[in-house]
């Protein structure tokens, strides 16, 4: 039981979150003092899962399991997994957008709209929006986060390190995370750029990477990759096994997110089209088949 309740710490993270909880209510009064009631019980079903992102977020950086993750690898793939997978995609089903904009006051809005829509940088920034946005950017910015951070270089100068590790690799997780899953979850009022195609493929070459990560971390090799574990004291597990427990959490947990994101992908397309014949049709650009009877 100690190894639930000790060890938790606090994180300026904490202070971040409760604010944006703070703006978010007050946005959403803001929006239901303008809004049907219908369109409000939306956007407060929506906020249960904001908050559940920001709540699975303040776990992984403030419980045991951050720390436990500087003495045992695959606990610290079960902090990645939080970070990169269940948090963002809670924040993005939850679209937090348009209540935290509601919260800054009128004019201070639409100053900020005149600045990025006719501003002397407005081109700029929305060129730069649209590449951040873009479905490319998304898919290879979070697999290039996650490939990057778990080579041995760049994983041990994070954990020698606090402020990389906290602001550059959890920073980068969480923020590719977000990019990633805006492709595949709709976010209201930001619209998904990709199709559904681009989506499945997203997916499944996601996890064709994490595939090939877990099976470098463990059938490709006969020795830890990471110093930094090399000498805990306490620890009695030797290093390689432990990273090779590791990789099996890459490993499962890939299909854990990855086949029921697809589910949902391809349930949507159907839903969409109008059946599975109609959504594969539209998917490779090819006319609808009508049968000899049709007109």
């Amino acid at each position: 039981m100690h190894l639930l309740v000790d060890h938790w710490s606090f994180d300026p993270f904490l202070v971040i979150a409760a604010a944006l909880v703070a703006l978010h209510e007050l946005g959403l009064a803001r929006l239901r003092a303008r809004s049907v009631p219908e369109r409000t019980r939306r956007r407060r079903h929506r906020s249960w899962a904001f908050y559940a992102g920001l709540a699975v977020l303040a776990i992984a950086i403030s419980s045991p399991i951050d720390y436990w993750a500087s003495s045992y690898f695959y606990v610290h793939m079960i902090e990645h997994l939080l970070l990169m997978f269940a948090a963002p995609s809670l924040v993005v089903l939850g679209a937090p957008w348009l209540p935290l904009v509601h919260a800054l006051p009128v004019g201070w809005r639409r100053r900020v709209g005149r600045f990025v829509l006719l501003g002397p940088v407005s081109r700029p920034l929305r060129w730069l929006g649209r590449a951040v946005l873009s479905p490319w950017v998304a898919v290879i910015s979070f697999n290039a986060a996650m490939v990057l951070w778990h080579l041995p270089g760049p994983f041990d100068l994070a954990e020698n390190d606090q402020t990389i590790h906290v602001w550059l690799m959890h920073g980068s997780f969480f923020v590719t995370g977000v990019l990633f899953w805006l492709l595949i979850i709709p976010s209201y009022p930001l619209r998904r750029r990709a199709s559904t195609l681009f989506q499945a493929g997203a997916i499944i070459g996601t996890n064709v990477v994490m595939f090939v990560l877990a099976m470098s971390l463990s059938i490709f090799t006969s020795s830890s990759w990471y110093h930094v574990y090399d000498h805990v004291p306490g620890v009695t597990m030797s290093p390689f096994a432990d990273q090779q427990i590791g990789a099996g959490v890459l490993w499962i947990c890939g299909d854990f997110w990855a086949v029921p994101a697809l589910v949902a992908v391809f349930r949507r397309a159907i839903a969409d089209e109008g059946g599975l014949a109609d959504a594969v049709d539209r998917l490779f650009h090819r006319a609808p088949v009508t049968s000899l009877g049709s007109p």
